[in-house]
């Protein structure tokens, strides 16, 4: 089975990959947000996990926002991150992110800079391709180069969003074979609180990638998954869509 996204995540085999949680990145604002992004982001995993039923959830990096403290309310929601996956029968693999300087500090399991997994869909998003053994995955955050050579990389980091009609809306950006021949699926930031970064305006600024494993958006194809209808809406490579718009 290839990749399945959902609400911000995605999952392959028996994994689910979210990124970018920030967790405290309301305490560092003056803006009182109506939504605590701790317990939204808890309720929506809690919902992924019973959908899916995964054997393992790999937090790709940036769980905390803060570099220099960790505030109480994202050392909470780490804990609480950790008791639905436990409950919900799953292994937790944490990433570090370029923001996750102070990880170490509250979480006494094993960090990972980037995580390796074996999937079985090796038709993966080409529906004309065919199965012809394992694929390699590795997870990163996305923020500097792998050094695990994989056929597929999955990371957070660039918080991708795309505007249409108008309206942001949080997506995944797949490009087939994008880095170094391997394919490359950006997932948006799981906390809703982060504004995404228009992918759109990436296409016209001079220096539009933030990874150094996106280098050359406008091959990327966007991907978002409609919250109301619970589909997902595939579009054209970025570079041929933006003209579209």
């Amino acid at each position: 089975m290839g990749l399945q996204y959902r609400d911000r995540a995605v999952y392959l085999d028996d994994t689910l990959v979210l990124a970018d949680l920030h967790f405290g990145k309301g305490a560092t604002s003056t803006v009182e947000f109506p939504l605590g992004a701790g317990e939204d982001a808890v309720d929506r995993l809690e919902a992924l996990c019973e959908h899916f039923d995964p054997a393992e959830v790999v937090l790709a990096g940036d769980v905390f926002h803060s570099f220099d403290y960790v505030p109480d309310e994202a050392e909470r929601a780490l804990r609480a991150v950790s008791r639905t996956v436990r409950d919900a029968g799953a292994r937790l693999v944490v990433l570090e992110g370029n923001h996750d300087t102070m990880l170490d500090s509250v979480y006494d399991g094993q960090l990972h800079r980037e995580y390796e997994l074996s999937t079985a869909d090796a038709a993966g998003d080409d529906p004309d391709a065919t199965a012809d053994g394992d694929r390699t995955t590795v997870v990163c955050h996305g923020h500097e180069e792998p050094e695990t050579p994989a056929d597929r990389y999955v990371i957070g980091h660039d918080h991708p969003a795309i505007e249409i009609e108008g309206q942001k809306r949080p997506c995944f950006l797949v490009g087939a074979g994008a880095y170094r021949g391997a394919d490359v699926v950006v997932v948006p930031a799981f906390n809703r609180l982060v504004e995404g970064v228009s992918v759109n305006g990436r296409i016209r600024t001079a220096r539009p990638e933030l990874s150094p494993m996106v280098t050359g958006v406008a091959a990327f194809r966007p991907v978002v998954y409609d919250e109301t209808s619970e589909e997902t809406l595939e579009f054209p490579p970025l570079g041929q869509f933006d003209r579209m718009l």
